[in-house]
């Protein structure tokens, strides 16, 4: 007999050789129907699978992270098993799920058009129909590479022989008479995965990744545990499309990008007024909190970053030079060698820290072509860097200020879901380990102190220290990693920085590392599609656009457009001669806030009729009336507030 530990700690006898569907069984009727698979001290198994020896076990359905997961693998499985049955001669590959689906890569001479969806789709209903099970077999490798071999499968073949060590046995899944290698766990049948699928797109990719093989063709979808699910997440797509900041950016002449700079911004005059007003706002805000600003060199010699370790971890994506006295240079791709430097400048003294240096730095960082999108991956942009340097007592207390000003900060751009995800030691780092422990420690340390619910990135940190990162939720539902938050006692040793403390002796600083926009040029992306465009007041590149309607008007509609910006608005004047419902839904479409109509009863009153964007009605106030009302809207969220105090 063996003992099964439930997750309510419940513990029950099973014959030897039972499995997780047994228990299930044991159980209840309902939950062997819903249960997908099963996890077994922490690792995912088949349900059908035999149990070995005493276990802790969890039931795992569709509700589960896992249950969502494995539908999205066998979805993949069920696409490759129909893409075979319908075009014979068509070589499987590899086939993973990724972020809202999978996708599964094909050798095939003939090309796929996305025309073969609907029959695809199909036959992968028809293969759910026969609700065929899926079984789990160990082949030893020999035989696994000449099975796939005498199938046509070459691409299978070359995978077991790269990667299974010699003697090592391998699993299959076989489903009717189609089977794969694969790692698994998998659903009982087909029958088990929903018919809330789709396939969304075709792309090229080389095998393996590598330019100097075949061309493969990619075949994209999703897949969700019930069509509800399916249904919203293409809406949320559709939704997604009308927001493209590149399409708005184009609507609302922001700025554009060309091949002869690729991966960076070509700046319009709104879209510059719009990322300046970030860094005025966030310059406002770092001083509030404590903060100096100051600015480093784009062009760095090559010595300091073998100093940093970035040429080392990074090196293949730093754009460096030599120059004709021989001596190498590289662009900076991350601003913390600058920083070093100007705090190495002179002697520190403890009555100096924590010292907290703000600085906008431009970083350059290659980024392959088939990377680049939009805003949101560039090869050049600007970040909102800070380096604190702190005595180890007051590392808590900074980290514990840092997450109170990013998650204010990030309500002011109307971002109120924040989660927080500490990240630990990558393989490729710098320092050593018990450098690391006490780093790791330190952060979660402070993270727990914050009572603040978190999760965990394993192996994702900086490669010179642990981070937090500050992911926001936008207004459709989609996450964007933003705000980090970097513990860092390597780089003070590297480039021995000291202070002299209160003994009079020399001690190292704790070097922080924090951004809270993270880029500048991703963060503009993300609040034009946050906003769609329509920006609040505050933020709009231009705030008011004062249109006529005759001209006899255009005398008072100058003076109202002077007055409102002597009240601090960004302000445009519209008198051409074209009728005012032209104006207006122009301006509209430009997602310009306020449009201050006035016509000849609104000049012999010294009044303005304000139309809201995204509404039909319009308010009548006087002059100065609104020019009150709208300098207030105006202001930054920070200065409402300390007007309203």
């Amino acid at each position: 007999m063996i003992k099964v530990t439930l997750p309510d700690g419940a513990v029950r006898e099973y014959e030897n050789g039972s499995s997780a569907y047994d228990v299930a069984v044991s159980i209840s009727n309902s939950l062997a129907k819903k249960a997908l698979a099963a996890k077994v001290d922490g690792e995912l198994y088949d349900l059908t699978r035999p149990l070995e020896g005493d276990v802790e076990l969890a039931l795992i359905t569709a509700k589960d992270p896992e249950g969502l997961e494995l539908i999205r693998h066998d979805a993949a499985h069920i696409l490759a098993q129909a893409v075979q049955e319908l075009f014979p001669g068509t070589q499987v590959t590899i086939g993973p799920v990724i972020d809202d689906g999978f996708y599964y890569d094909f050798a095939r001479e003939e090309p796929f058009s996305t025309d073969d969806f609907e029959k695809i789709e199909k036959k992968m209903a028809e293969i759910v129909d026969a609700d065929y099970p899926i079984v789990r077999e160990v082949w030893e490798k020999d035989q696994a590479i000449e099975t796939f071999k005498s199938i046509g499968e070459d691409y299978k073949a070359q995978i077991i022989d790269d990667i299974i060590p010699p003697g090592e046995a391998i699993t299959v899944y076989k489903q009717g008479d189609w089977f794969d290698l694969c790692r698994g766990p998998h659903l009982p049948s087909t029958g088990k995965l929903p018919k809330a699928f789709k396939l969304m797109k075709l792309a090229g990719a080389y095998w393996r990744g590598d330019s100097n093989n075949e061309m493969l063709q990619r075949m994209y979808g999703t897949a969700w545990t019930n069509e509800k699910e399916l249904k919203a997440y293409l809406t949320r797509l559709e939704e997604a499309e009308k927001r493209d900041h590149r399409k708005l950016a184009r609507q609302m002449d922001l700025f554009h990008m060309q091949e002869e700079g690729p991966g960076s911004i070509f700046w319009h005059p709104k879209g510059w007024t719009l990322f300046q007003m970030l860094i005025s706002y966030m310059r406002r805000r770092q001083e509030q909190a404590g903060y100096v600003e100051i600015n480093t060199p784009d062009l760095l010699d090559y010595s300091l970053w073998e100093t940093s370790g970035h040429a080392e971890k990074f090196g293949e994506n730093m754009y460096s030079t030599v120059m004709p006295d021989d001596r190498k240079y590289a662009l900076k791709p991350m601003n913390c060698p600058g920083g070093m430097q100007v705090f190495n400048y002179g002697q520190r003294s403890y009555r100096e820290l924590p010292l907290r240096m703000g600085e906008f730095g431009k970083v350059h960082r290659y980024e392959p072509s088939g990377a680049l999108h939009g805003m949101m991956r560039v090869r050049h942009f600007t970040q909102d860097d800070a380096h604190i340097f702190c005595t180890p007592e007051q590392l808590q207390d900074e980290c514990l200020k840092v997450v109170d000003l990013v998650l204010d900060i990030y309500k002011d751009f109307g971002f109120e879901d924040v989660r927080i995800k500490f990240s630990d030691r990558p393989e490729a780092r710098i320092g050593d380990d018990d450098v690391w422990d006490k780093s790791e420690a330190a952060l979660m340390h402070a993270l727990e102190a914050t009572g603040l619910p978190y999760g965990v990135n394993p192996g994702e940190g900086a490669f010179y220290g642990p981070k937090l990162e500050f992911v926001l939720r936008d207004a459709i539902g989609r996450d964007w990693q933003c705000g980090t938050l970097q513990v860092d006692f390597t780089l003070p040793e590297r480039f021995d920085a000291t202070y002299v403390g209160e003994d009079g002796e020399r001690h190292r600083p704790v070097m922080l590392h924090r951004a809270l926009f993270g880029s500048l040029e991703r963060f503009t992306g993300i609040l034009i599609e946050h906003y769609a465009g329509a920006f609040p007041v505050w933020l709009a590149p231009v705030q008011v656009v004062v249109a006529t309607i005759s001209e006899s008007t255009d005398a008072y509609a100058l003076e109202v457009a002077e007055e409102l910006r002597a009240s601090g608005l960004r302000v445009e004047v519209d008198l051409r001669s074209e009728k005012i419902n032209y104006k207006v839904r122009e301006h509209s479409l430009q997602k310009v806030p306020v449009i201050a109509v006035v016509g000849q009863r609104e000049a012999e009153e010294r009044k303005m009729a304000l139309r809201r964007f995204g509404s039909k009605a319009q308010e009548i106030v006087t002059l100065e009336e609104g020019k009150a009302m709208l300098a207030y809207e105006a202001l930054d969220p920070d200065l409402q507030r300390k007007a309203n105090a």
